[in-house]
């Protein structure tokens, strides 16, 4: 299980993925927009996503897990 969380606070912008799709390593998933910047999050490792816990317009925190890959 990996944890994606977010690098920096910020508001979600687009969620990329869905659950039980399989992604590929540096495939962007989530799109969070700070400071007026729009930052990709993307997967470190190949996997499938098993949890999306975020959606457009959430605020997040730096460090908050964004979505769960199996």
């Amino acid at each position: 299980m990996t944890e994606i969380k977010a690098p920096m606070p910020g508001t979600i912008i687009e969620v990329l993925v869905a659950p039980g799709q399989h992604v590929a390593p540096r495939q962007e998933l989530v799109i969070l927009e700070s400071m007026k910047m729009e930052n990709p999050v993307c997967a470190r490792d190949p996997g499938a996503v098993s949890e999306v816990r975020v959606k457009p317009g959430d605020k997040v925190l730096a460090q908050q897990v964004l979505l769960v890959l199996e």
